[in-house]
């Protein structure tokens, strides 16, 4: 059978393909650590699990509206309004299968053959393939490494052309941990305006930042600049559900009824038992998820360092997130290893420890651990790249 075109040009996801290879590793014997995938290695709340026993013991089992319950779209306004002061309404809110669907999904609604959409790099692997997929064009531009790998207003005024539709903005940032500040959404902001381009602002590690330094949502900003924008969110990040898979999108009320006409032709609705999940999550005092960023600035703080002193390696401390972004240039320089996929495959064959290459990225100089795991583990994981690199440099 002949695939579809939509599909053969299609890069496979690298952060699952790591998780994959160090599956079958383990599997085999081998003594294993995964630094790989992106999710904390908390398990979901106790308070939300039993809401998820409670709902499908009280006959909560059963279709929803595509776009989710009652309740929780408006518990996600009231969480948007008391984290940013934005006012949604109910119809303004879609929750959709994870927040990787609320973005597929909206890529499909807004998007016609050769749109194009600005992707700042370092950037999530699935932003490129959900634009191609919707017969949009990514346009990559490189954030520099001495910015913290965030764009400037100059450079997103550079790459627009009479085709660009939108730009994403990715703030804690996966893979870079980076954060923008206010004033750095604002000049961003200021050139959407002047030439209408929607804001897909993803947000999803908002509640993970570890500095004094205050997460922004884009839409915050202006009266404008929240009716260009569509906040991506969900809860698979901040209370430990990713298996759970909801996210959700905030916008503008006929964006959002497009996304959900789409989504009724597609999921017909996002898992019952994850909503009335996703629910408690959002009417919880969050007291267990306090204690989970602490443990991951814990980590950070620690690991960081070793990491950053690591031959061969310079590495930026990231504001938010569970990730750490070194730089191996000066590894590949002075070793046989000729890409950073080469490297990260021999660091796995070698020392039995699972990175992201930065290729899948668009960040070829850069590897990407991330620090979602107990700080035994981390600790161990360092010593063996160490190990690694020093019989290799």
């Amino acid at each position: 059978m002949q695939l579809a075109n939509r599909v053969q040009n299609l890069t496979p996801s690298s952060t699952l393909a790591i998780s994959a290879k160090a599956t079958e590793l383990k599997k085999a014997g081998h003594d294993v650590i995964g630094l790989g995938v992106g999710e904390p290695d908390f398990n979901t709340p106790d308070y939300i699990i039993e809401a998820a026993e409670k709902a499908m013991k009280t006959g909560l089992t059963r279709y929803t509206a595509s776009g989710g319950i009652l309740e929780l779209r408006n518990a996600i306004a009231n969480k948007m309004l008391q984290d940013h002061n934005l006012t949604y309404q109910p119809d303004e809110i879609i929750v959709t299968t994870g927040a990787k669907h609320a973005l597929f999904t909206l890529f499909q609604v807004i998007l016609n053959k050769g749109d194009e959409v600005i992707v700042p790099a370092p950037y999530w692997v699935s932003y490129t393939e959900q634009i191609k997929l919707a017969e949009g064009e990514p346009v990559i531009v490189h954030g520099k490494e001495s910015n913290q790998f965030k764009l400037t207003a100059q450079q997103v005024e550079d790459a627009i052309t009479e085709k660009t539709k939108a730009i994403i903005i990715n703030s804690p940032s996966n893979p870079t941990g980076m954060t923008y500040t206010e004033d750095e959404l604002r000049a961003i902001g200021e050139v959407c305006v002047k030439h209408n381009l929607l804001i897909v602002s993803d947000e999803i590690y908002e509640k993970l930042i570890y500095t004094e330094q205050k997460h922004y949502s884009i839409a915050q900003l202006s009266d404008q600049l929240k009716k260009q924008t569509v906040v991506i969110n969900g809860v698979s990040k901040s209370h430990a559900m990713t298996g759970w898979r909801i996210g959700y999108a905030c916008g503008e009320r006929s964006l959002i009824k497009s996304m959900t006409n789409y989504a009724s032709h597609s999921t017909s609705n996002p898992t019952t038992i994850s909503q009335y999940a996703a629910l408690a999550a959002y009417q919880s005092d969050d007291s267990e998820i306090k204690e989970m960023k602490l443990a991951f600035k814990e980590r950070l703080d620690k690991v960081y360092q070793l990491v950053a002193d690591l031959p061969g390696i310079t590495c930026e401390k990231p504001q938010g997130a569970f990730y750490l972004f070194p730089n191996v240039s000066k590894v590949l320089q002075n070793t046989q290893f000729t890409d950073v996929d080469m490297l990260v495959a021999a660091i796995l064959e070698e020392e039995k420890v699972a990175l992201v290459p930065g290729t899948s990225f668009g960040a070829p100089n850069n590897i990407r651990l991330s620090y979602a795991t107990d700080l035994d583990q981390l600790i161990e994981a360092v010593t063996r790249i160490e190990r690694f690199l020093k019989r290799h440099l």
